[in-house]
């Protein structure tokens, strides 16, 4: 029988997979259907606005049942038949709806997969990166998988795969075994202290500029692959590239990730955003931009352990749960939001060289403002 560790690295592989399948292939399944620039940022930013309140709206519900699993579990037998229906679609009204109640059920899964992560990785005395890593591996897998299946099945057999895989995690996540929530639900005046903190403000500031202009890629990378005439194969290799580009530093965070040092880290990944998206705007072959992915291992994940570390780090405990709630929302829902709709609005009015350019100087800010935060509270710190 498999342990509680590698049930969780299995269910962790194939939610990452469905990831993949929404995060990445839902605006090349939208262009597919003819739908311009604007419309398809108009689905996906409204998709976000819905993440700002499932979240917390499903978190509250697990901590009023003391059960993770048994949320879960109903999460993804939603998102199993949402996903299925939504992949068979192709009318405007019904793509939208059946995208919102994906968000509404499969965006959640998130945080409470990423609770589940931790507090068994803490039980059975393993890292935390070698439970993580697979659903890195996950989603490399399937972003390669997908873009094989659309060019030689069709879109049709989207449906037909996120509906297989969501039967599968649910089989998997049956085995799993539950963990009660230890998190605090979210409350106006926890809320109210962790917001009343200068650093904490700041900090988030900072989240948001970096945050933005990666959502921008995550949205519009395949349609801009396409339209220099790539195919939805060349997409897959571009989201495997880039995916499986993260494998090895998560794995490997316990190394690289040093106490104290997060801002500069993230300065650090800022300039990579940097170099690659200011690239991506002079590149016309859509083979050379799915190259440039391998960059992903110097941006998203080195960016996202640090910034996660980091609020551990200036939080107090007992504002933990509220701090990694607002960090999602804020990295997933309100970024997504503004990257959505402003990146549609912009992809269209000027399209996807002058998009890039935008966001390679959103990121430059990025590098700067996180340089002046590590100078301002790294000296705090030493001074402390």
């Amino acid at each position: 029988m498999m342990s509680s560790s590698n049930l969780l690295r299995s269910f962790n592989f194939l939610y990452f997979a469905l990831l993949a399948m929404f995060v990445s292939f839902l605006p090349v399944y939208l262009d597919a259907q003819g739908l311009p620039a604007t419309k398809i940022g108009l689905i996906i930013g409204t998709g976000g606005i819905i993440t700002i309140f499932s979240q917390p709206l499903w978190g509250m519900i697990s901590d009023r049942t003391r059960t993770i699993k048994k949320v879960m579990l109903l999460l993804l037998v939603c998102s199993s038949i949402v996903g299925y229906f939504l992949y068979t679609s192709n009318s405007f009204i019904v793509l939208l709806l059946f995208t919102m109640f994906l968000y509404f059920f499969l965006m959640p899964l998130d945080p409470l997969t990423e609770s589940l992560n931790f507090q068994t990785a803490e039980v059975n005395g393993v890292s935390y990166g070698s439970i993580r890593t697979f659903g890195a591996i996950g989603y490399a897998v399937m972003s390669l998988a997908v873009g094989y299946a659309i060019q030689y099945l069709g879109l049709n057999s989207l449906g037909y795969l996120f509906g297989g895989i969501g039967v599968i995690s649910l089989i998997i996540c049956l085995a799993l075994p539950d963990a009660p929530v230890t998190g605090k639900p979210i409350t106006l005046k926890s809320l109210r202290n962790f917001l009343g903190n200068k650093e904490t403000i700041w900090f988030m500031v900072l989240i948001f500029i970096v945050a933005v202009p990666q959502r921008i890629n995550d949205t519009f990378l395949g349609v801009y692959i396409r339209k220099l005439g790539g195919s939805p194969e060349l997409v897959g290799q571009a989201w495997f590239l880039a995916a499986g580009s993260e494998i090895l530093v998560f794995a490997l965070s316990f190394w690289w990730l040093r106490k104290g040092k997060e801002l500069q880290i993230i300065a650090f990944s800022a300039f990579f955003y940097f170099i690659r998206f200011l690239l991506s705007s002079w590149i016309t072959e859509p083979h050379v931009l799915v190259y440039l992915q391998l960059l992903q291992t110097f941006t998203f994940p080195i960016f996202y352990s640090a910034a996660i570390q980091y609020l551990y780090r200036i939080v107090p405990e007992e504002w933990r749960a509220t701090g990694q709630t607002v960090l999602a929302l804020l990295f997933f829902g309100v970024s997504g939001i503004v990257a959505s709709y402003l990146g549609g609005w912009f992809y269209e009015s000027f399209g996807g060289k002058s998009l890039y350019l935008w966001i390679s100087g959103m990121s430059f800010i990025g590098l700067l403002f996180s340089l002046v935060l590590s100078a301002i509270y790294g000296k705090a710190k030493m001074a402390a």
